[in-house]
């Protein structure tokens, strides 16, 4: 297929196509239903494919009636609808996926190929539209990679109830889903004889979200609600521990060779259950203490629900937050000494989209610079190489000794001291150290929730990022 440029700025494709800006104009292209094109997404290192799949038609839009078109810019991929009438584009979201992080592994590297399964969503359209599929390139530049038409009349198009009756609960009502963010929370590795506990590890996250600024002050934007899935055993895959059980969702650890990174590629599965309430954003909860979970831009966020000691079950309400941090508004891990899985996930000299994440720390090119103060230095002295050594002794811990535990908490103590203690503390800067890179790429601030293992809120940035999110999605 040849490929051609699309525009990156989405302003182009908002205020230029429509000017979308109310409730009639939904109407005049959608009904109040969602529409879900699942396709698969299969290649290698340098190559990719989409092959469709299914078309389902699933319940009441959760969306917004008037943000429509994507002015974000976020996300590694780009999704459009055009009306192929007028040639206008009537909705748009960007996108991450499991596919572009498998690309940079070494498997990938090899040559060999997987599949993916992957899913779009938008409102149902009432004429034929075209969907395309784009993707960046190394300038940030998106390029169309797939292209077919939807006939919302197909007789291909699965209208039967998809999620077998599950359990729908309500734990945040705020109002009208149109003009409210909505979440829902599955659970994985939950029995029937577990549904309590899945229930309270529902409430007790979400209380655990809105505890946390700034999604705390902008709680009546939200709305929640938990679906129970019942798994035939308790807990999730633990392949590297040859641990494997029948759970609903798929969920596992060892994702892409990462001891925590915890994903599913269930896609079809997934979003079947999902379907039992309206939603925008997904979070699934795993029963399991072991530490470990994942998020990706507009696909989840993972987490696992239990301590495993008293002392560390703070840990499992960080690893919440922070992964709804990358499903939700597109932050970048801010951490950079940590194992990965991934080879040059951010390629040198190349300004990532996420909103907290930069390769220009000077004060004309760094993308935050409107909150930096004047008297701030670019880059931002902090005391990394002492962090660093912390780090690189924490990394060299042994897992099985009898003290790990007491030992590393003893330097995440030390951490939060180096943090706490350096004078741009609480100013935003540009940090060198981000992005799984030691050099090179900057973070906002000297720490954040995408930072440290800790309870520390979002950094200015990031919080500016959520709000941005929650305005899109409800107003």
């Amino acid at each position: 297929m040849k490929k051609r440029i699309v525009l990156l700025c989405m302003f182009l494709f908002g205020a230029a196509s429509f000017g979308f800006g109310n409730d009639k104009i939904f109407s005049e292209y959608f009904r109040d239903a969602t529409f879900r094109y699942d396709f698969y997404h299969v290649g290698t290192k340098g190559e990719e494919r989409i092959v469709p799949d299914k078309m389902y038609e699933e319940g009441e839009w959760a969306g917004s009636l008037t943000n429509l078109v994507d002015t974000l810019n976020l996300g590694e991929y780009l999704f459009k609808v055009v009306d192929i009438k007028t040639n206008q584009v009537i909705y748009s979201r960007g996108y991450s996926c499991m596919f572009n992080e498998w690309q940079t592994t070494d498997e990938a590297a090899s040559g060999a190929y997987r599949s993916f399964q992957e899913s779009v969503r938008f409102p149902y359209p009432l004429h034929k539209v075209q969907l395309t599929i784009s993707r960046r390139d190394k300038r940030m530049i998106f390029h169309e990679i797939f292209s077919c038409e939807v006939d919302p009349a197909s007789i291909e198009i699965h209208h039967e109830k998809l999620f077998s009756g599950a359990k729908v609960i309500s734990i945040v009502n705020n109002g009208d889903s149109h003009e409210k963010v909505d979440l829902v929370i599955l659970g994985d590795g939950y029995t029937n004889d577990e549904m309590k506990k899945f229930d309270a590890d529902a409430k007790h996250f979400t209380d655990d979200l809105f505890s946390t600024s700034p999604f705390k002050e902008r709680e009546k934007d939200f709305n929640v609600r938990a679906v129970e899935v019942a798994s035939q055993e308790s807990g999730i895959d633990q392949p590297d521990r040859h641990h494997w059980v029948n759970n609903a969702l798929g969920t596992s650890y060892n994702t892409f060779g990462s001891a925590r990174y915890v994903l599913t590629n269930e896609n079809r599965v997934v979003r079947n259950f999902a379907s039992a309430a309206p939603y925008d954003f997904m979070i699934i909860l795993v029963n399991t203490n072991r530490y470990g979970g994942g998020g990706i831009y507009q696909l989840y966020a993972i987490s696992y629900t239990i301590g495993e000691t008293p002392s560390t079950a703070w840990e499992a309400d960080y690893v919440c937050v922070h992964e709804f941090g990358h499903c939700f508004a597109g932050l970048g891990d801010e951490y950079y000494s940590s194992s990965v899985a991934y080879n040059d996930f951010y390629p040198k000299g190349v300004e990532p989209w996420e909103p907290n994440l930069s390769a220009n720390p000077s004060r004309e090119g760094l993308k935050w610079r409107d909150m930096v103060a004047s008297t701030t230095p670019l880059p931002t002295p902090w005391e990394k190489a002492k962090y660093d050594s912390i780090e690189d002794e924490r990394a060299h811990l042994n897992p099985r000794a009898k003290d790990y535990s007491k030992h590393r908490q003893a330097l995440l103590d030390e951490e939060r001291k180096i943090l706490e203690a350096q004078p741009n503390k609480n100013v935003v800067g540009a940090f060198e150290g981000a992005g799984y890179s030691s050099t090179g790429l900057y973070r906002p601030s000297v720490d954040c929730r995408m930072f440290s293992l800790s309870l520390t809120g979002f950094d200015p940035v990031c919080k500016r990022a959520i709000e941005n999110m929650i305005d899109f999605y409800s107003k």
